[in-house]
């Protein structure tokens, strides 16, 4: 007795689910870097102005990048030895990170056919 299965069906659904996560993740990242870029902005502390315009962001794919390019965000964030530390990238990372799963759900969700 022999029996054969042809797969071919399957495995071309699996190819597109797989790209279709792929790009319900990167949506994801993208709006997840978006909310904590937003935070990270209302947070950073204000003499200025200055640090809180320069707070720029990048999503490409999976992955996603927050920065200042005020040339001391760093030393705001962490503290130096005459500052104490005033930190709004972290919080905003706690805060904001968490979504990425909840939007991930909520975008295959919607994303899934119904029949």
């Amino acid at each position: 007795m022999n029996i054969t299965i042809d797969l071919t069906e399957v495995k071309a659904g699996m190819k597109k689910l797989s790209a279709e996560t792929r790009k319900v993740g990167e949506r994801a990242m993208r709006d997840t870097v978006v909310l904590i870029a937003n935070d990270a902005i209302k947070g950073s502390p204000v003499l200025t102005g200055n640090n809180r315009r320069s707070i720029q962001y990048t999503a490409k794919g999976l992955a996603g990048s927050i920065f200042s390019t005020s040339g001391y965000g760093g030393f705001l964030e962490t503290g130096t030895v005459k500052m104490a530390a005033r930190p709004y990238f972290k919080p905003a990372l706690d805060r904001n990170f968490p979504k990425f799963l909840q939007l991930m759900k909520e975008y295959l969700k919607w994303s899934t056919p119904t029949s």
